[in-house]
Formats: structure tokens, C-alpha cells, sequence
């Protein structure tokens, strides 16, 4: 996975160990090998398909927790993004404002989807607050803002948004959750969690987002 900078869009480019330019240029990532020279490899797991942009992951949780919940949730965020990835949450307190600082710390993006109608109401680590005056059914909108989503910990509200995320077939990563499903993808830390997150979004066909399973 490398991520090529340029005065484009950012992409995000699997071209296994060696970095092709010309690859780079056919995509459309880069124009000249100059540009192609200015290329930052992230960890594994890459994310499978040639060309990958904006990728969208989203923590949930609940919007007061402990401080140990808290730190989980900033560690989760920066992983995040330092490997390229825009964070999508609730845009509130507690895991949520836990994960956007840690994602500013890692120099990401965040995007807070806010129950209210007010983008004051959004944590101060928001990048750009989406104010849906939905109250709490602006949790349908989180779930469908994402590819997959780390569960840390959370109530009600939380398994609401596990529920929509397991029947829209989004991936469910869970951390310190107290929501038990076979579905849902178990984490033994931040890191393992983000490394689960970035490999269920893996496994999705190229350029294509969570389809919904059938039910009743």
C-alpha cells in the first residue's frame, strides 16, 4: 500500500513491493516519475484492488466512558490514520471524541455525524461535522458512511449501530465490547482492531462498499 502524493486526489495505490511509476501515471495517481518519487509506504495488511481512495472507517461507542476507554479509543484513531484511512464517527464525547484525537495526532481526517443541528455541538478534534437533526436514527447514517467500524466498549446506542452494521453486512470489529455475536470480529487490542478493520475492507471486491444480508 503506498499512498502517492500529488495535487490530485489522494490514492491509495496496491502495487505490492516494488513501486511502479508507470503504474502510478496509468492510474491516474501521478503524472511524472518526479512525483511518483514522493511515495510513503504504510504497513500490512494493504487493501486489496488496484486503485483504493478514501477509505472509511468508523468507530462507535459511547459518548461518556472511562479513561482507559478513552485512551483505547485514541490509539484506535491514530492507527486509523496514519494508515491513510478517514475516521467516521458520532461526532460526540467520550469513545468519540477519544477516537478524532487520536486521529489528529496520527494527521488524519475526521468526520463527526451529529445527532442535533448544531456543528458547535461536535468535540473539538472534528474536522467537518455533519449536523442531521436525526437524533438517535443519525446512527443509520454512521453505519452508512463506512466500510467497516470498530465497536470499543458502548450501550444501547452502540448496539444499535452493531445491529444496522451486521444486517447492511458492514464489517464489526469488537474492543472491550460487551455485545456478543458469531458475526462480529473480536480484538485483542487497538492495534489488532485496525489491522482487522483495514483486512475486512480487504476482502471486499475492488471499488465496491457492504452489501446488505438478506433477512426476514
Amino acid at each position: 500500500m503506498v499512498q502517492i502524493q500529488s495535487p490530485r486526489p489522494t490514492y491509495y495505490v496496491s502495487l505490492g513491493d516494488r513501486v511502479s511509476w508507470r503504474k502510478c501515471v496509468r492510474f491516474g495517481a501521478v503524472r511524472t516519475e518526479g512525483e511518483a518519487s514522493h511515495v510513503r509506504r504504510f504497513p500490512s495488511p494493504a487493501i486489496r484492488g488496484t486503485v483504493t481512495r478514501n477509505i472509511r472507517i468508523g468507530v462507535i461507542g459511547s459518548g461518556r466512558c472511562s479513561r482507559e476507554i478513552y485512551q483505547l479509543a485514541e490509539r484506535v484513531g491514530e492507527g486509523i490514520a496514519r494508515r491513510g484511512a478517514i475516521l467516521i464517527c458520532g461526532g460526540l464525547g467520550g469513545v468519540m471524541e477519544g477516537a478524532c484525537k487520536g486521529a489528529k495526532a496520527g494527521g488524519g481526517t475526521t468526520v463527526g455525524i451529529l445527532p442535533g443541528a448544531r456543528p458547535d455541538d461536535a468535540n473539538a478534534f472534528v474536522d467537518i461535522p455533519v449536523v442531521t437533526g436525526l437524533s438517535l436514527a443519525r446512527n443509520l447514517v454512521v453505519v452508512r458512511s463506512c466500510q467497516a467500524v470498530i465497536a470499543i466498549e458502548g450501550s444501547y446506542g452502540t448496539l444499535s449501530e452493531i445491529a444496522f452494521s451486521l444486517q447492511l453486512g458492514v464489517p464489526v470489529i469488537g474492543l472491550k465490547t460487551t455485545h456478543h455475536d458469531p458475526q462480529i470480529i473480536q480484538a485483542h487490542d487497538p492495534e489488532d482492531a485496525v489491522d482487522r478493520a483495514f483486512a475486512a475492507i480487504s476482502r471486499l471486491p475492488a471499488g465496491e462498499s457492504p452489501r446488505p444480508h438478506r433477512t426476514a
